[in-house]
């Protein structure tokens, strides 16, 4: 195989004071001894779909000729030339690619570190991630109410890839619904009372429902001491748990288990496996009706004990129970915002922030939700309900009044929750018994009534039973930030 070279022509006079010679290869034609001369383009080459040669020969003299061209006459490519320069081209980009891979590796790599960062502080109970600065209240066209339960919304659940919200009340219904059409997809109606052998489902006020994690199964407490466990994709019921004395007043399924925890107004603690359809053990310690009750991953829950005004954290593996002071009446709601720290609402008006390693609550807000009544003789909104964004700085309780005063009240907690301050409040009318944020933080659900979830001491006409979906805005960003960011 012959290779490619240049031949100089004889100087040139005229070209030579110049300084400027052109050289130019000639191919032989196909069948034409008189062949043409080609001159040697210097075109741009593209690295895809291009044939390089390495057979051409020069024969005859070089013919001179001007190229156009803003920089000096150079030489043309030969095939060598440009072998040479693809390759260095496929070198460089083989370079910017490793260069690439290594920046996406080491993204992903801060990425995993990072994750595994936040589970640790979210084990240590100290992730805080600050959500509530960009939040502002949303318009009143933008809050969906859906409407299907006959009698007051007791209690409601988010499914853990906020897709679906289930509800129940006390017409003993309970419904599935879809969050983003607002559509029914399942009823499980209620029975009349006497009808428990014949009626699969609740035939008592259902007062408390929880779903696992995985969203595989639905626990639901009713004031006829029973458990009932339903599959919650098809709402199929699977089993009825027994035992309790008294009505079942909150559920709550251990984080990443099936391990489910419910607690009563007989004062006690039980605790189940649903998969094995088991019944576990007992614990004992409040002094009075159980209201509320709520646990993450750990091996532990917290309740609140009524009237015995005390928060207790039940650690079930070692057999043993804290008791916290700190609200002057009945403690009726409590939540986990992590797995060291809990929001409480009681029925004197306040709400307090609380750390399982203090016996005194760190924050307490009285009169959260104003006071209602004569001048002479007002008394505070009742706390009805709380819920808290895991891991965040956001909180939310609500509360009941007359029509025009009922409300949700959003909540920043401070630096290291050591204090509550107020974001904005949402007008809800009726008794708001159950809140619920979404996991992604996109919404919170507030199960609002006519009545209290747990007796009927007030009834106010004028409300709706319904579920209010409240979308949690974001401020703008800011551009002057965005540009900081980058």
């Amino acid at each position: 195989m012959s290779s490619s070279f240049f031949v100089k022509t004889k100087e040139n006079p005229k070209l030579s004071k110049k300084g400027k010679n052109t050289l130019v290869t000639k191919r032989k034609g196909d069948g034409d001894s008189a062949a043409k001369s080609k001159v040697r383009a210097n075109k741009p080459t593209s690295k895809y779909n291009e044939e390089i040669s390495s057979d051409s020969e020069t024969e005859g003299p070089i013919v001179p000729r001007k190229r156009q061209s803003n920089e000096d006459n150079e030489y043309a490519e030969t095939p060598q030339e440009k072998k040479l320069r693809l390759a260095k081209l496929y070198l460089e980009q083989l370079k910017d690619e490793e260069e690439r891979k290594a920046e996406e590796d080491d993204f992903e790599s801060d990425l995993i570190a990072g994750r595994l960062e936040e589970e640790v502080l979210e084990q240590k109970g100290k992730l805080q991630r600050l959500i509530a600065k960009d939040l502002i209240p949303p318009d009143a066209s933008e809050i969906r109410v859906l409407r299907g339960h006959k009698l007051p919304i007791t209690c409601l659940v988010i499914t853990p890839d906020d897709k679906c919200i289930f509800s129940a009340a006390k017409d003993c219904s309970i419904i599935k619904w879809d969050v983003e059409s607002g559509k029914k997809l399942h009823t499980i109606h209620g029975g009349r009372k006497g009808t428990e052998d014949r009626h699969v489902g609740h035939t008592a006020h259902i007062l408390c429902m929880a779903v696992s994690s995985d969203g595989k199964y639905l626990a639901t407490g009713d004031m006829n001491k029973l458990i009932m466990i339903w599959e919650a994709a098809t709402c199929k019921h699977l089993y009825k748990f027994t035992g309790h004395k008294g009505p079942v007043s909150g559920l709550s399924f251990r984080k990443g288990t099936h391990d489910l925890y419910s607690a009563s107004h007989d004062r006690s603690i039980k605790v189940w496996n649903v998969d094995e359809n088991a019944y576990v053990e007992t614990l004992f310690g409040h002094q009075d009706s159980i209201t509320g009750l709520d646990s993450l991953s750990r091996e532990r829950c917290v309740t609140a004990g009524g009237r015995d005004r005390t928060v207790r954290v039940w650690k079930i593996a070692e057999e043993s129970q804290l008791v916290f002071h700190g609200h002057e009446g009945s403690i009726d709601c409590i939540q986990l915002i992590n797995e060291e720290h809990m929001i409480t609402g009681a029925d004197d008006g306040s709400v307090s922030l609380w750390s399982v390693n203090k016996k005194k609550p760190l924050s307490t807000v009285k009169k959260a939700h104003g006071c209602h009544g004569d001048a002479e003789l007002q008394q505070p909104h009742w706390v009805a309900s709380v819920a808290a964004l895991h891991n965040s700085d956001t909180v939310a309780s609500g509360a009941f009044g007359c029509s025009h005063n009922s409300q949700v009240q959003l909540w920043k907690c401070g630096q290291n929750y050591r204090g509550l301050e107020p974001l904005f409040s949402i007008p809800v009318p009726g008794f708001v018994n159950s809140l619920k944020f979404s996991s992604a933080g996109q919404f919170l659900v507030a199960g609002v009534g006519q009545e209290h979830r747990l007796g009927r001491w007030w009834r106010l006409k004028e409300a709706k039973n319904g579920i209010y979906v409240i979308p949690l805005k974001r401020k703008p960003p800011n551009p002057e930030e965005a540009k900081m960011t980058e």
